[in-house]
């Protein structure tokens, strides 16, 4: 390594934890909080009675008011969330991400010690809190910032041609009025017409079989799903054959709007999911549910929510009617699909991390809190384990890790981070426990991927070039943004190759263009990406900390340590691998160059790594449009092998090692 590093690495195996590290507090910082603790005294409360809570809450150019009323005691952020105001956190309300920023507008409200490492002095004097270290004592009101509902996402990802033949199916038939000598049943009469079929035809739908029938006079629409008839429709109405497949992930939820009688997408939509105020990761929204038996009810009821406004976005963008969406399909991973129908995810959380279940029953679509036809069906796309779910089935079947004969590597870099490694006879798969580092969650001026994230970095002829999302004014930096200006640190010398800044003289040796932005922030290096305002000044900067390095550190070692020791299972080396696919949101705006420069992934000429986008909803439009593939996804089950690094001897010892900076 060189050098020893600032903070210490994971210790056990790989389980599934998050780093908090302390951040040191000046003196001048003490001389401030002791001042405002003089000017905002704490008011002691026994624990009774009721106060209220006027939360303002912006959204861009509007903004709405509510008022809540909650027991003496709770947190801000626990009563918005109870009441469905979201603010923005990745911790779920643990103080951990200094996310959950609130102003208090009116109200004595004192100041915690987290709220003095996340804030200035002059926006505490503003009152600007942490919502989840704001304990309410007595009625406040509150300024709640916008909250990114959009972030930039990968909609559509690499895919393959399919033989389109989905299992909902519609026929257009004329039958012969009854008479007296002609006196079958209705439903003998219809399966007549439907000859080469045998449905099975339910009481919900034999209650209006008869009225649906006379009403237009025996010209009517089968509508089947499978072997079931779920509609009779009046008139022809086989040309409107629609469904809609999902990408249920932790950060950003992706809905497709499909033409069934064509295969070709109709809309698509994007939005983050409305769970993410109990958390950035599957972990926290686990814990939630363990801590408060009320949790797992509402993340279902926001997920069904967050479902459902994106089905009504892409029918209204499509001109569709819900009632002709007759079939859903749902990629997501195994916590996100447990918490959606409300299955208790606990046993997901702990150690031997198990599933309710690897494949799911038949479930209806208005089990997910969709309103489309009442007797739509949802397939559940299957999942290998606890930590490699549905979405990394889907993937796999849609960039046909399974039919490649190539060596070739899956990576989905997220929170948790899954791998595949195949050649279409062998195919491996693992899980790395990542952190939030590439959702910038733990980064101190990270952002998600919105307008004014910078998203790119480079150094060219001296000069700091950056770029962000729709060329708006910086606000913060994004996970590709970070994995960019730590790859070109690296490239010029100001990031020795542990992870450390290097020192003054030594900067203005190797990189003297940029020697000046590397200083010092209240006692850690930071190095300034844009100034906020004089030049030397950092304090209402956009900076890249020593600790942000580490945490990608530690996120880039963990992934990997997955794929080399899958490399090492299927007894091949990195050099072996002919291709590497960079799936997911993140994934997609990720810098090849940049991934290997870090040893994300292999060292690889970058033409041989793709940004293979959102394979998860890929996977699921296959699932909606071929019952061929639908099978084929179930097959992968059998298929790929899953190794599990917590129980290898030799995963910390990889683990350091993948920590440095590659030569």
């Amino acid at each position: 390594m060189g050098r020893k590093l600032d903070y210490p690495f994971p210790q056990g195996t790989g389980s599934r934890c998050q780093l908090i590290f302390n951040k040191p507090i000046s003196s001048e910082e003490h001389k401030i909080a002791r001042k405002e603790r003089e000017e905002e005294p704490v008011i002691d409360h026994d624990g009774t009675g009721r106060v209220r809570l006027a939360f303002h809450i912006l959204d861009g150019g509007s903004a709405s008011d509510r008022t809540v009323t909650v027991p003496t005691g709770v947190s801000a952020f626990d009563a918005a969330s109870w009441n469905g105001i979201a603010i923005d956190s990745t911790c779920g309300g643990h103080g951990t991400c200094k996310k959950c920023r609130i102003k208090v507008t009116a109200g004595n409200v004192p100041v915690s010690r987290l709220d003095i490492r996340a804030f200035t002095p002059d926006e505490i004097r503003d009152g600007w809190r942490l919502a989840c270290m704001v304990r309410t004592a007595q009625d406040i009101s509150i300024d709640v910032p916008p909250l990114t509902t959009r972030p930039k996402a990968a909609t559509v990802g690499v895919g393959r041609q399919v033989i389109l033949r989905p299992a909902v199916q519609k026929r257009y038939v004329e039958l012969t009025e009854p008479s007296l000598h002609d006196q079958r049943t209705d439903v003998v009469r219809l399966l007549d017409a439907l000859d080469d079929i045998d449905p099975h035809i339910g009481l919900d739908v034999l209650r209006f079989l008869p009225t649906i029938l006379r009403k237009a006079n025996f010209k009517v629409t089968a509508v089947l799903v499978d072997q079931e008839l779920i509609d009779i429709e009046p008139g022809d109405t086989s040309e409107l054959r629609y469904g809609v497949a999902y990408d249920l992930g932790t950060t950003t939820v992706v809905a497709t709007l499909l033409d069934l009688n064509t295969g070709t997408p109709v809309a698509v939509r994007s939005m983050l999911n409305k769970q993410q105020p109990f958390g950035a990761d599957v972990i926290t929204r686990i814990s939630a549910t363990m801590l408060d038996p009320k949790a797992l009810d509402r993340l279902r009821l926001l997920a069904q929510q967050t479902l459902a406004e994106l089905t009504a976005e892409v029918c209204e963008a499509g001109g569709i009617d819900p009632n002709n969406i007759y079939e859903v399909a749902l990629a997501g991973n195994a916590t996100m699909t447990q918490l959606i129908l409300g299955i208790d995810p606990e046993p997901l959380g702990v150690a031997p991390f198990i599933m309710a279940s690897a494949e799911y029953p038949e479930v209806m679509a208005s089990e997910l809190g969709l309103a489309v036809h009442p007797r739509a069906r949802a397939v559940i796309m299957p999942a290998l384990g606890a930590y490699v779910g549905g979405d990394i089935v889907a993937g796999a079947l849609a960039s046909g890790m399974d039919r490649d004969k190539r060596l070739r590597l899956f990576i989905d870099v997220g929170t948790n981070c899954e791998i595949i490694l195949g050649d279409g006879e062998k195919i491996l798969a693992t899980a790395a426990p990542a952190g939030p580092a590439f959702e910038a969650a733990s980064i101190k001026c990270g952002v998600r991927a919105a307008p004014g994230a910078i998203e790119t970095v480079k150094i060219e002829n001296g000069e700091l070039l950056i770029g962000t999302i729709d060329d708006a004014p910086a606000i913060g930096i994004c996970g590709s943004g970070l994995v960019d200006a730590c790859a070109w640190l690296v490239t010029c010398g100001l990031l020795d190759h542990s992870g450390r800044f290097v020192t003054d003289e030594l900067a203005r040796e190797v990189a003297p263009t940029l020697a000046d932005r590397l200083l010092d922030r209240n006692g850690e290096r930071v190095f300034v990406l844009t100034w906020g305002g004089d030049i030397g000044d950092p304090s209402d900067s956009i900076f890249l900390s020593q600790r942000d390095v580490r945490e990608l550190q530690f996120a880039k070692a963990a992934i990997a340590t997955g794929w080399a020791l899958l490399l090492e299972e299927f007894g091949m080396k990195p050099t072996d691998v002919q291709q590497v696919l960079l799936a997911g949101s993140f994934g997609s705006y990720l810098s090849p160059a940049s991934a290997v420069k870090i040893g994300l992934v292999p060292k690889l000429s970058v033409l041989r790594i793709i940004s293979a986008g959102n394979v998860a909803g890929e996977g699921a439009k296959m699932a909606l449009l071929s019952i061929q593939e639908r099978h084929g996804a179930t097959a992968l089950l059998d298929e790929v092998k899953y190794v599990e690094l917590s129980d290898r001897a030799d995963f910390n010892d990889l683990f350091v090692e993948k920590l440095a900076f590659p030569g």
